[in-house]
């Protein structure tokens, strides 16, 4: 249940050619959902409005300027409140500058549904974080992403 030390973040869904961009989480003890692959974003800084913590998170992640997103819900639970925002990727992955996380890339409608996705730089395949995954399959049923 929510308190008042419950994690407040702010996260992004990105899709390019009716792909989602996601982020492969360091595999590192401590943070949520190491090593699995989760969307862009995080925690709010204090007086941060949920927009203006989304552009400042993903631009610190990938150097990459989210112009007007678009609020698509908010998931709660024991783990953070989440605001979910959604905009187009404008650019070409390659030109996105990784700067947080293990690796980065398109991942497909059915990679999200099978719930696992390869990695090249991990070279393997890795599961999505199951929050992550859900909200990318609320947002695929909702078709927003096609009202572009």
């Amino acid at each position: 249940m929510l308190n008042e030390t419950t994690p407040v973040v702010a996260m992004a869904i990105l899709y390019r050619e009716d792909k989602f961009l996601m982020q492969l989480r360091d595999d590192i003890p401590g943070i949520l959902y190491p090593g699995l692959w989760g969307l862009f974003g995080g925690h709010l800084e204090l007086d941060e409005t949920p927009e203006a913590g989304l552009v400042r998170e993903v631009k610190e992640e990938i150097n990459y300027l989210v112009l007007q997103p678009k609020k698509f819900r908010c998931y709660a639970d024991n783990r953070a409140m989440r605001y979910i925002f959604h905009s187009p990727l404008t650019v070409e992955v390659e030109a996105l500058q990784q700067m947080e996380g293990w690796d980065l890339g398109l991942v497909s409608p059915e990679e999200i549904i099978k719930g696992i996705c390869y990695s090249d730089k991990a070279q393997e395949s890795r599961l999505l974080g199951d929050i992550h995954r859900q909200i990318l399959l609320d947002f695929i049923v909702s078709g927003l992403m096609n009202d572009e």
